[in-house]
């Protein structure tokens, strides 16, 4: 597969875009909250249905929000989100990053959530969002790291469902363990002012319990995910049911705790 080349592990599934429309600036992009101010020019890459994006365009209000993805399909969700949220202060367009069609220093903030673990070349990605930044700005990267995330209790099937993912990422030109390469990512990307951190989630009250393993559930039962894990020869339909009845099991422990690591880096031209 060439390096610039993957495909998107997840695909828009219902059950995908259940755990992407959950996220906001609070839970996803709290690390970069502080950095910004009204009237900035902010690029949010690989913005999905647009929830965190909305949340931004509000913060840098009467600045704009330039929201891009490689999916129409799902910059049209984004724009009913902005839309059911009041906002004109947001533009979509379709994107690679590894070639943002942006001119250099267009804007005052680059972020990215969830999005370096899923692309053939991250660093060549962060180098064009340090390129489309402006000097004085920032890009902002978060994503999760697959093989740190835990869990309690050891439900049978669930480490059968880390490794699985693991390959089927990584067949699929990504990285899913993007968390913790964060850092040397974007040093590699020319970036010498970097502040980089960690933070979490964690799913272990009944409610999020059970949203977090029926989502996961389902994604590995009926997702694109899925059908690569199959088509790749990683998994056959039984091992997929087996997995999926795994997560299930965990939803249903009353002491059940799950929690997803992510590294994030602010980066300063």
């Amino acid at each position: 597969m060439p390096k610039e080349t993957a495909v998107y592990t997840h695909g828009h599934h219902e059950s995908v875009l259940r755990s992407h429309r959950w996220r906001t600036a609070a839970n996803s992009a709290a690390y970069l909250i502080a950095e910004l101010r009204p009237g900035q020019a902010v690029l949010d890459v690989g913005c999905g249905p647009g929830t965190i994006t909305a949340d931004l365009a509000a913060l840098v209000a009467p600045g704009r929000v330039t929201a891009v993805d490689t999916s129409r399909d799902i910059l049209d969700r984004a724009a009913a989100t902005a839309t059911e949220r009041g906002l004109d202060n947001i533009e979509f367009a379709t994107a690679d990053v590894h070639a943002l069609d942006f001119p250099d220093d267009s804007f005052d903030v680059v972020h990215a959530h969830q999005v370096l673990q899923h692309v053939g070349d991250p660093v060549q990605a962060l180098r064009e969002m340090r390129r489309v930044c402006r000097p004085g700005g920032v890009v902002a990267a978060r994503d999760s790291d697959y093989a740190a995330m835990t869990w309690y209790p050891e439900v049978p099937g669930m480490e059968q469902w880390q490794e699985l993912y693991g390959r089927v990422a990584r067949a699929n030109g990504g990285e899913p363990d993007a968390g913790r390469r964060l850092l040397s990512w974007a040093r590699q990307a020319g970036f010498s002012d970097i502040t980089p951190t960690a933070a979490a989630w964690c799913f272990a009250t009944p409610e999020n319990r059970a949203w977090w393993s029926g989502l996961w559930a389902d994604r590995t039962t009926a997702s694109v995910y899925a059908k690569l894990a199959v088509d790749g020869g990683h998994a056959d339909p039984e091992q997929l049911t087996a997995v999926a009845a795994a997560w299930h099991a965990w939803g249903e422990e009353p002491d059940g705790w799950f929690m997803v690591p992510h590294g994030e880096v602010l980066c300063r031209p």
